[in-house]
């Protein structure tokens, strides 16, 4: 018998919220100690933030300002 290695995931979702055909989630990497806006939208396009914990809650309600604000990573949702 062989025992075998689960991955487990690094992020915990801290907070959720749909609205409009958009997705946001509130992570913490539990790993790198960084907390991350997930930014998804009907049309496919996504990106996301790595935020400060004295803004994460902001971020997370009004994201596109801060995106448009400070530049974001864009996701590759097909991977």
């Amino acid at each position: 018998m062989t025992a075998t290695q689960t991955t487990l995931p690094t992020r915990d979702e801290l907070d959720y919220r749909h609205s409009n055909g958009i997705d946001v989630t509130l992570s913490w990497d539990r790993t790198r100690d960084t907390l991350h806006v997930t930014v998804h939208d009907h049309q496919g396009d996504s990106f996301e933030l790595t935020v400060e914990p004295h803004e994460a809650l902001d971020v997370f309600h009004h994201p596109y300002a801060y995106e448009a604000f400070r530049g974001s990573v864009l996701l590759d949702v097909a991977a």
